[in-house]
C-alpha cells in the first residue's frame, strides 16, 4: 500500500477550504451580477414601454392617416365608415373600442392578442374623428429576447470571473494558514530530530554513569561521565532555546563570533564516545594543515552540524567501523570532513540527502538531519557535499569562510561579534 506523505492531510484541508471560499465567492459574485442584470432588463422594459406608449399617443394625436410612424397603423371612424392606414393588418381595427370612445367614452390604452400577434392600441377622439393607433410589438419582443440573450452570456462570463476571482481571493485567504500549518510542520519535525542525538547521548551516558555507579569505579572516572552528562544536558537546553526561538522568529538569529571547529569537534567526539563505544565504532578526530581552524558563526548552531554530521555516520557505520572527522584549510576558507567506512550511499541520491523529507535512506528518519545541516552550513555563508559509493562509506564536506586573522583572546569555542545571520 503506498504510504500517504505526513502533510498529506494538511494539504486536502487547505484544498477543501479554498474550493469552499472560492465558491462561496463566486456565488456572491454571482448572485449579484444576476441581480443587476435583473435590475437592467426590468428597467430597459419599463422604458421601452413607456416609450411604446408616448410614440402611440404621439401617433393619434398628430400623425395623418396615409403617413403614419413605423410599425403603427392608424383607423378612423368617420361616419360610421373606418378608413385605414396602407398594409394595416385585417385583424385591425378594434372596433369595440372605437364605436364605445366613439360614443363619448374615455381614451382607452390596452394590449391585445390577434392572430398570434400582439399590438399596443390606443384609441381617442381628434376633433370630430375617432382615431384608433395600433403599435405592432413583435419588434419590441425580439429586442428582449436579444436583450435576454446578451445578458445571458454575460452572467456566464461574470460566472467565469467570479470563478477566477474567488480562486485568487481563496488562495491569499489560505496562504496565510497554509505557512502557518508548514511551520508547524516543520518545527515538530525539526524537534523530533533535533532532539533526538542528544536525548540518545544522555541517555547511553547515563546508563554509563548507573553501571559505573553499581561497580563502585574510580570516583575520578565517574565524576568524569557525570560531567559530560551535565554537558548534555546543557547543549539540549541550547537545541531546545534555537527551536523555540526559530518557531517564535521564523529565523534564528544569533550573534557571530570566533568558533574553533577542531576544539567543538573533539569535543563533540568526545559526548559521541560512549554511544560509539557501544556499537563498537572507532572515531577519531584528525587536524591538518597550517593554522588554526577558526570560522566566524554560531557556535550552537555548528554544534548541532557537526552533531548531525556524526550521528549520520554513526548511524550507517557498522560494529568494527571507523569515523574520521578531519579538519583544514587555508587562509580564507576552513575545511571540515567527516568521512565513514560505513553503508554508503548511491552518488545520484547526493543532492537529495539534504532535501527534507525526501533524503534517501542514508539520512534516515524524516530526512531533515542533512537538511537541517545544510540550511545552518548556508546561513553561514558556507557549502556542504556528500560523495559516497554503496559499501563503500561515506564523506560529508563543510566549507566555511575562515574568521580573518583571530586574535589569541578571541580564538575559543565561541565569542560576542557583530555580525548576524539566519540559521
Amino acid at each position: 500500500m503506498r504510504r500517504r506523505p505526513p502533510h498529506e492531510p494538511e494539504r486536502h484541508l487547505l484544498a477543501r477550504a479554498r474550493r469552499r471560499i472560492t465558491a462561496q465567492v463566486a456565488g456572491a459574485i454571482s448572485v449579484m451580477l444576476v441581480l443587476v442584470g435583473w435590475l437592467a432588463y426590468c428597467v430597459i422594459v419599463s422604458d421601452q414601454e413607456d416609450s411604446a406608449r408616448r410614440d402611440l399617443t404621439v401617433a393619434a394625436q398628430r400623425a395623418p392617416l396615409s403617413q403614419p410612424p413605423p410599425c403603427v397603423w392608424l383607423f378612423e371612424l368617420r361616419d360610421g365608415a373606418v378608413l385605414s392606414s396602407p398594409g394595416a393588418p385585417t385583424v385591425l381595427p378594434v372596433r369595440t373600442a372605437l364605436h364605445r370612445v366613439a360614443a363619448g367614452g374615455e381614451p382607452q390604452v390596452a394590449q391585445v392578442e390577434l392572430a398570434g400577434q400582439s399590438y399596443l392600441i390606443r384609441t381617442q377622439r381628434r376633433g370630430d374623428v375617432t382615431v384608433q393607433a395600433a403599435m405592432d410589438l413583435r419588434y419590441q419582443a425580439a429586442e428582449r429576447r436579444r436583450l435576454l440573450r446578451t445578458l445571458a452570456v454575460a452572467e456566464l462570463t461574470g460566472l467565469l470571473a467570479a470563478l477566477m476571482i474567488g480562486q485568487v481571493v481563496a488562495r491569499r485567504a489560505i496562504a496565510p494558514l497554509g505557512e502557518a500549518l508548514a511551520r508547524q510542520r516543520q518545527f515538530a519535525a525539526d524537534v523530533s530530530h533535533e532532539l533526538r542525538t542528544p536525548l540518545t547521548r544522555l541517555h547511553v551516558r547515563a546508563q554509563i554513569v548507573a553501571r559505573g555507579l553499581r561497580r563502585e569505579t574510580d570516583p575520578l572516572l565517574a565524576a568524569a561521565e557525570v560531567d559530560q552528562l551535565v554537558n548534555g544536558t546543557r547543549q539540549l537546553g541550547d537545541v531546545v532555546e534555537d527551536l523555540l526561538l526559530t518557531a517564535q522568529f521564523g529565523q534564528l538569529r544569533k550573534p557571530f563570533g570566533p568558533v574553533d571547529l577542531a576544539a567543538l569537534a573533539e569535543e563533540l567526539v568526545l559526548a559521541e564516545t560512549a554511544r560509539a563505544q557501544a556499537r563498537g565504532v572507532t572515531i577519531e578526530v584528525r587536524c591538518q594543515g597550517p593554522g588554526g581552524h577558526v570560522v566566524r558563526g554560531a557556535q550552537s548552531a555548528l554544534r548541532r552540524v557537526i552533531s548531525a554530521l556524526l550521528d549520520n555516520a554513526l548511524t550507517h557505520t557498522r560494529a568494527g567501523g571507523h569515523i574520521w572527522v578531519v579538519l583544514s584549510g587555508d587562509p580564507e576558507t576552513v575545511r571540515l570532513d567527516v568521512r565513514d567506512d560505513g553503508a554508503g550511499f548511491d552518488p545520484r541520491d547526493a543532492e537529495r540527502l539534504f532535501t527534507r523529507f525526501v533524503g534517501g535512506s542514508r539520512s534516515g528518519g524524516l530526512g531533515l538531519g542533512l537538511a537541517l545541516v545544510r540550511e545552518v552550513v548556508d546561513g553561514h555563508g558556507g557549502t556542504v557535499t556528500a560523495d559516497g559509493h554503496p559499501g563503500a562509506g561515506a564523506v560529508f564536506t563543510v566549507l566555511l569562510p575562515a574568521d580573518p586573522v583571530p586574535t589569541d583572546k578571541e580564538v575559543g569555542l565561541g565569542g560576542p561579534g557583530t555580525s548576524r545571520v539566519g540559521v
